[in-house]
């Protein structure tokens, strides 16, 4: 019996949405990337525009072969991979190595795994992102020329297996540059005056900015006091009130990090335990007591 194909990362997720939709589909699992930059060589010609060499994931051989071997059989192939650049990159390789057209509108994307919203992205599937495709690519490609360039001057210079990213490189950078000036600076002794005015029952808190037009400076205990002595005495009045609406926003939605650090700090759940719950809840999984 002729089927359509759809083509998604997990394997858990491959048999919820089987379920959905029916027997006229085929619901496969790709199981994250199965093309990427080899690991014995840079695989980025720098010299020519950067183009990159992509070879099969060593030990994805035999998953390359039977997706190859469902997608011939099928009437039609859905690439369903998730709804972010990294999902995007894994269906346009997907592409590639089933010989796909990418002019032809095969990509479908949903952020919840159930039938309704399942059905409705099959019925509107797209083209595949090129913009998406585009800048998973050039993260890769820094990734591969920071930590192929830096990896090995730290295995000289500081301790061989250590590895250089391309964040993670810059951010030390930023950080040695922000401790070199917390040694070099050097600290000097500063006091300010702040004062509460009561008015028909109301607390006014002020603080001393300036006298006379001049910016107060005050260095040292003795100033503090001597200023404090003279205008303690003296009488004051509002000269202006500046009045401003302020609006409140909801929290935004979690990103990944967000909601890691809300499961940490409120539940003590680990990174692993939170990305593992995650995962399940999007696929539909159901869990168990123990999970949680």
């Amino acid at each position: 019996m002729s089927y359509n194909l759809v083509i998604v990362e997990s394997p858990a997720k491959a048999k919820t949405i089987e379920k959905f939709l029916g027997k006229t589909y085929k619901v496969a699992a790709s199981m994250g990337h199965l093309r990427d930059l080899p690991k014995s060589q840079l695989g980025v010609d720098i010299e020519n525009d950067f183009e990159v060499k992509y070879i099969t994931v060593r030990g994805r051989g035999k998953q390359v072969n039977e997706l190859k071997s469902l997608a011939k059989k099928a009437k039609k192939v859905f690439l369903a991979t998730d709804p972010d650049r990294e999902g995007e990159a894994i269906a346009w390789h997907l592409a590639h190595l089933l010989n796909l057209d990418l002019d032809e509108s095969n990509r479908v994307e949903f952020n919840e795994i159930t039938k309704k919203r399942i059905t409705e992205a099959i019925k509107s599937p797209d083209k595949i992102d090129g913009d998406k495709v585009d800048a998973q690519q050039a993260r890769r490609v820094l990734d591969r020329i920071v930590g192929y360039k830096l990896s090995p001057l730290l295995w000289r210079k500081v301790k061989k297996g250590l590895s250089a990213g391309r964040v993670q490189s810059v951010a030390l950078k930023l950080i040695c540059e922000r401790e070199d000036k917390v040694l070099a600076f050097v600290s000097e002794e500063y006091w300010s005056i702040d004062a509460e005015f009561l008015k028909q029952k109301e607390m006014i808190a002020g603080k001393l900015q300036s006298i006379e037009g001049q910016k107060v400076q005050i260095k040292n205990e003795k100033e503090a006091q001597a200023l404090y002595e003279e205008i303690v005495q003296q009488e004051y009045k509002v000269k202006n009130v500046t009045k401003s609406k302020k609006e409140s926003h909801p929290r935004a939605p979690f990103t990944t990090s967000t909601m890691q650090q809300e499961a940490s700090q409120k539940i003590n759940f680990t990174t692993k335990k939170t990305m593992m719950v995650a995962q399940q809840l999007y696929e539909g999984v159901k869990l168990k007591k123990d999970t949680i």
